[in-house]
């Protein structure tokens, strides 16, 4: 590593600021303001059975796929773990300057989404709501706790978890097959690739700034990369179906998502030496593996639907 690429977290919050005050002016003066309210059909709400001597819920009420179901609720338990990532990005961030405006800024605009997706999928009957509100708890109380070191890898890792959610918010948007959910996830996506977008410009910057040290933890996250999700319960059943439905699955993951941020930071195109060059090998070999699985399920998905076509 150069001796010239500064590693200490203050340092790296200092020298980043103006890169950070940059972007979330950009942010500032892009960002539509919007209102959840305005996305859910409250005509079709109606009281549940309790308090209020409602109707019972039962799955014949919902108009959507269990797929569908099921991956709405996974994305509005993500959402919901909304305080422990406060709370991490803030720890790494800090609540001063441009980082702290930006971290509450951020904040405040992913609670619309865990509102809007609630009051829909409540206003719809589209799930179980005790069962939703026990998920809910079990999931906050694990908490959420960010797997990497430092500032460099943090700001790697949302980069890539911004835009991984931002493709599974649109595409399960298309697959509730209801023009309202569509519209709506279609909005919350629209925060999601705005937050990316900060994010990667940070990551870019970063690489100026220090590129062995990025590279190396970029390779760490990439090749180590979960959803924030994925402590929900049963997580990784769910997750199978999600992916078998084309809602978010290896090849998504592979060419949506690792590939544009890899390529709008110039990872491989830029000047490294020692173990940030290792680190580079390193990850272009994840990706070509990654690329190979991604085929191969593919593969195995369509052989699946068309034998399940010519059983019909």
């Amino acid at each position: 590593m150069s001796p010239a690429e500064p590693t200490d977290l203050l340092v790296l919050l200092r020298e980043l600021e103006p890169v950070v005050e940059a972007n979330l002016n950009r942010h500032l003066a892009t960002a539509k303001e919007w209102f959840p309210h305005e996305y859910v059909p409250w005509s079709e709400g109606s009281n549940f059975d309790g308090v209020l001597g409602g109707e019972a819920w039962e799955p014949g009420q919902s108009k959507l796929s269990e797929v569908a179901r099921i991956s709405l609720v996974v994305n509005l338990l993500t959402e919901d773990n909304l305080p422990s990532y406060h709370h991490e990005i803030a720890t790494v961030f800090g609540r001063d300057g441009a980082w702290g405006t930006w971290v509450h800024r951020w904040t405040a605009e992913e609670g619309r989404h865990g509102i809007a997706i609630r009051d829909y999928l409540l206003a719809t009957r589209a799930v179980d709501p005790i069962a939703l509100e026990r998920a809910r708890m079990t999931h906050m109380e694990g908490g959420f706790h960010n797997s990497y070191d430092g500032l460099i890898e943090s700001v790697a890792y949302v980069s890539f978890q911004e835009l991984a959610t931002r493709v599974s918010h649109r595409n399960t948007g298309t697959a509730s097959g209801d023009p309202v959910c569509e519209q709506l996830l279609a909005r919350v996506a629209a925060d999601e690739n705005l937050h990316m977008i900060f994010y990667r410009n940070l990551l870019q910057a970063a690489f100026d700034l220090a590129p062995n040290t990025t590279m190396r933890a970029l390779t760490k996250v990439a090749t180590s990369f979960q959803m924030p999700g994925h402590t929900i319960e049963n997580f990784g059943r769910k997750s199978v179906q999600i992916a078998k439905a084309g809602i978010y699955d290896l090849r998504l993951h592979h060419d949506d998502v690792l590939t544009p941020v890899l390529r709008q930071v110039r990872t491989f195109d830029r000047d490294l030496s020692g173990d940030g060059a290792a680190a580079r090998d390193e990850l272009a070999k994840f990706m070509s593996d990654l690329d190979t699985q991604a085929a191969r399920f593919v593969e195995r998905r369509e052989a699946q639907r068309a034998r399940a076509a010519a059983a019909v």
